[in-house]
């Protein structure tokens, strides 16, 4: 299946992102999804990973009966998009092949079983989910316009944090971007989608003291640093917790930066954060997760939209729709909604708050001693 502008010129992409959902959906989930997709009517919906909560026990079976089990939940949470004939893109987060299944076997086995699902996977990249996807003109010449990389940017790591991004991913996309300028007379302006953010991501933020109001603790490579949204980002952004990059940085951003086709790469991964800012040449954007069975900003979680011009290619409008935009504040279980919106979203994370209550244990039992 071919991508083309519209007549009017345009061409809306949607993002959805950590859905993580378990085989009971979310009534709340699913609700998004359809009043997204119904109101926006987007040309092509990217998923940009961690559609399924691949760890927990939630997934029983085993073998066959595992595949089916994730393939009637996929089945179910693209169901607002597949019924419609919408075109569809995938790629994989750190959490989707923890059910056991590898993301190779979810695309070929799953995703591409359903219909309109685009996108074949890079030739001589393991796995499934790094693609390149044209955008051709409205006009049926077959000229490229824009082009769509999906990335596939690994898991957990053994050590902790999370892999570093694969450096045949980088040398795959730089030989496409050139295979792309010889066919087209150009370098073909693109844009990138992943799950998890590059270390980059920090550029577009503000250093700032701890005790700063609205400051964010970061982990592991920025271990106590504190940060806020930096002056390229909204005055409507949302930033609430670190970006959790690799610890180790193989490149991508040099790579991406180098020719300036590159406009902007959007990620999901960190589910509360909703911004966009610049750094160099290149837009970094948050997408918020879409789930309601994992953690999150209650009803601001959302989608993304991306609407591009054909006539202006390098210039583009993007702005996210939440849930309580599109459904309203109510939630069908509120009470575990909000538990989860305090839940730590990392290990890292974690550490402070048990070390807090564990004080605070300890403090009551001393009180208590010393009044009795």
């Amino acid at each position: 299946m071919k991508l083309r502008f519209q007549k009017d010129g345009t061409f809306k992409i949607m993002q959805i992102t950590d859905m993580q959902e378990i085989p009971a959906i979310s009534k709340d989930t699913i609700a998004l999804m359809e009043r997204a997709v119904l109101e926006e009517q987007p040309d092509l919906v990217v998923y940009t990973g961690d559609q399924i909560k691949g760890y927990g026990v939630t997934y029983k079976g085993k073998g066959e009966e595992l595949e089916r089990e994730v393939a009637q939940t996929i089945g179910k949470l693209l169901e607002p998009v597949t019924k419609r004939g919408i075109p569809f893109a995938v790629t994989f987060g750190n959490h989707d092949c923890q059910v056991g299944i590898s993301n190779q076997d979810q695309f070929y086995h799953i995703y591409k079983r359903l219909p309109n699902c685009i996108g074949e996977q890079a030739e001589g990249i393991d796995g499934g989910g790094t693609c390149a996807i044209p955008i051709e003109a409205s006009d049926g010449s077959g000229r490229d316009v824009f082009e769509l990389y999906l990335f596939d940017s690994g898991t957990d790591a053994r050590e902790g944090g999370y892999e570093a991004f694969d450096p045949k991913i980088i040398a795959w996309y730089r030989k496409q971007r050139e295979d792309l300028r010889e066919k087209n007379g150009m370098y073909v302006p693109s844009i990138v989608f992943q799950h998890i953010p590059m270390r980059e991501y920090y550029e577009v933020l503000k250093l700032v003291d701890r005790g700063e109001k609205g400051a964010v603790r970061a982990y592991r490579t920025h271990k106590n640093e504190y940060y806020k949204l930096g002056e390229t980002c909204g005055a409507g952004d949302i930033f609430l917790e670190p970006p959790s990059v690799p610890d180790v940085n193989t490149g991508e951003f040099e790579a991406l930066s180098e020719c300036g086709e590159v406009l902007a790469a959007f990620v999901g991964h960190d589910h509360k954060n909703n911004f966009v800012g610049r750094y160099r040449n290149i837009v970094l954007g948050f997408t918020p997760s879409a789930g309601f069975n994992v953690y999150g900003n209650r009803t601001k979680r959302g989608v993304r939209c991306i609407v591009l011009s054909e006539k202006k290619p390098c210039e583009y409008h993007t702005y996210t729709r939440t849930y309580e935009e599109l459904v309203g504040k109510k939630v069908s279980r509120p009470v575990f909604d909000y538990l989860t919106s305090k839940a730590p979203a990392t290990f890292e994370a974690a550490i402070p708050m048990i070390l807090k209550a564990v004080l605070f244990l300890a403090l009551v039992i001393v009180l208590a001693v010393l009044l009795l």
